[in-house]
């Protein structure tokens, strides 16, 4: 889409070499019709923004990509116009209009005497220590939050134009076009941001779904699912002041702005999962999907936030080529961009074969607390055996059975049964298409073959999460676990010291697919991690057998 920004220094006093004319003429505080005490340039590779403190003015630069051409001076004034008539929808006071770049002499000037030489969108300044994405760096974006928006963008979507002119950007055609014309522009860029082998599996990907689920999207459009979205709706454009203030949609082009609202949500929840909170990201799923009743929606999630994540990786590899990017900019819009890349290929890898993910672990090591948080990042089913063996056992889940290890409630035969139901559970998931994972601590490499085979026989992925953390955090855990007495599990120190003495070695799965999680850190660290591990693994897995 348009909006990767890099904050730039401001030159000194006499401008820089490294900007136009025009540019090092606004940054200076004389340039404006109000008091200005300091200017900022943040600059995008379609505009230089310049914040005053209270008003921003956007510029946009003579470019040219295709997908936009602002290379006139009508086209750019044409752009701001659209801008202002767009934005206004969801923020009307944010907008406050188009005004005139004048130079008389040497000099440029916003508005005033002299001749027009540019046009710029004038702005509210919003506080920047309100916008989505630095509340996401500071941990303090929260789930009201996200539902509220949610609500917001339910509504707006209700009342967005709809029709043939917006729902013809929709078709399987359209989309197909975007698709290919990213693909040749990121061409270029195969070994600097993206690796070879993740250009081809997205592109595989992408092409495969759009030649078995046309009809998936000729039915969206049939049910008005295709209308004038924002088209750019990501953390940095989302501002939480005494309401939501919602910025910068895609204005130059209808094609990138009449989506399926599903692209609309996989734009939010692909940016949430960016940032590392992926339990956001599907309450933000959740909440939609609850309001708006478009179940439907999740089925092209992967699909959509694979192309948005690719969308930002190329738009990101644009800022690497700019002239007018600074080095450390560069070089961060650089890194930026294979963060954006990896995390499309990882939407590749969910979004195709269905996978059985199991945990395996002493008590206490977070096998369950793994579980459930990738589940959510993942929008998976959790099969516990905690929870498993106390309904076979027709048990209340809180109710204690401190039974001796291998004993009772936890005799093998017992086991045994759990580990059938889990098994069980895992093969109707995997026959119907979906991913599931089985939260138990599969100690005997007999119980982990049995899954093994069970996703051979679905042509599944099979993969062992195995959590570890150092002895005293797990038996604090347990313990602590005991006082509040709301766990279905067990487990105690006993418990502990008798698994580690029984625990047999995992050799069910390779490298790739199995890996040790250290659930010593925060929760969403650890979360991030086992995604990372998901992508970047499985394309190492790839290489290997090339």
């Amino acid at each position: 889409m348009k909006e990767v920004r890099t904050a730039v220094t401001p030159p000194v006093q006499g401008g820089s070499g490294l900007y136009p004319p025009l540019v090092n003429a606004l940054l200076e505080p004389g340039a404006y019709p109000h008091a200005v005490r300091n200017v900022e340039l943040v600059q995008t590779h379609i505009s230089y923004i310049f914040l005053t403190g209270q008003d921003v003015y956007k510029v946009r630069k003579a470019v040219n990509f295709g997908f936009l051409d602002f290379m006139t001076l009508e086209k750019r004034r044409h752009d701001c116009h659209e801008e202002l008539r767009l934005n206004r929808r969801l923020s009307p006071a944010v907008y406050k209009g188009v005004v005139e770049i004048t130079r008389r002499g040497d000099a440029y000037r916003v508005g005033g005497p002299g001749d027009v030489v540019e046009y710029a969108v004038h702005m509210a300044q919003l506080p920047r220590e309100r916008m989505l994405d630095a509340l996401l760096r500071r941990d303090e974006a929260t789930p009201d939050m996200v539902r509220r928006l949610a609500a917001k963008i339910v509504e707006f979507h209700k009342r967005a134009e709809t029709g043939p002119e917006v729902a013809r950007f929709g078709s399987p055609e359209s989309v197909r076009y975007n698709w290919q014309e990213n693909l040749d522009q990121t061409a270029k860029y195969v070994g600097a941001t993206i690796a070879e082998q993740q250009y081809r599996d997205i592109r595989a990907y992408a092409f495969h779904f759009l030649e078995t689920r046309t009809s998936l999207l000729e039915r969206r459009i049939a049910e008005g699912r295709v209308r004038d979205c924002h088209g750019d709706l990501h953390a940095a454009q989302v501002c939480f002041t005494d309401g939501i203030e919602i910025i910068d949609c895609i204005e130059f082009t209808q094609r990138f702005r009449c989506i399926d609202v599903a692209s609309e949500v996989a734009f939010m929840a692909m940016d949430l999962d960016f940032n590392g909170r992926h339990d956001l990201s599907r309450l933000w799923v959740d909440t939609y999907v609850e309001l708006s009743e478009d179940r439907e929606l999740r089925e092209l999630l992967p699909f959509y936030e694979c192309y948005l994540a690719y969308v930002r990786g190329k738009v990101a590899s644009f800022q690497v080529d700019a002239p007018d990017v600074e080095p450390p900019a560069r070089e961060k819009a650089r890194e930026t961009a294979r963060r954006y890349f990896d995390l499309a290929h990882f939407y590749t890898r969910l979004s195709g074969r269905p996978a059985v993910f199991i945990t395996t672990g002493l008590a206490g090591t977070g096998k369950t607390t793994l579980a459930f948080d990738l589940a959510r990042a993942l929008g998976v089913d959790v099969a516990s055996s905690d929870v498993v063996r106390k309904e076979m056992a027709d048990v209340p889940l809180t109710e204690r059975h401190f039974d001796p290890f291998n004993r009772g409630l936890y005799s093998p035969e017992m086991t045994d049964k759990t580990y059938d139901a889990l098994i069980e559970k895992a093969r109707r998931a995997l026959r119907s298409g979906q991913s599931i994972i089985l939260d138990a601590s599969f100690r005997e490499a007999r119980h982990r073959k049995q899954v093994a085979a069970v996703a051979r026989e679905a042509d599944a992925e099979f993969y062992v999460l195995e959590t570890v953390c150092p002895e005293p955090l797990a038996l604090g855990r347990l313990e602590r676990r005991l006082r509040k007495g709301a766990s279905p599990s067990d487990a105690r120190a006993e418990i502990y010291e008798a698994q580690k003495r029984s625990f047999e070695p995992i050799a069910e799965a390779d490298s790739v697919h199995h890996l040790v999680v250290d659930t010593s850190r925060p929760g969403e660290q650890v979360v991030y991690h086992v995604l990372r591990r998901l992508s970047l693994e499985a394309l190492a897995g790839v290489k290997r057998q090339q």
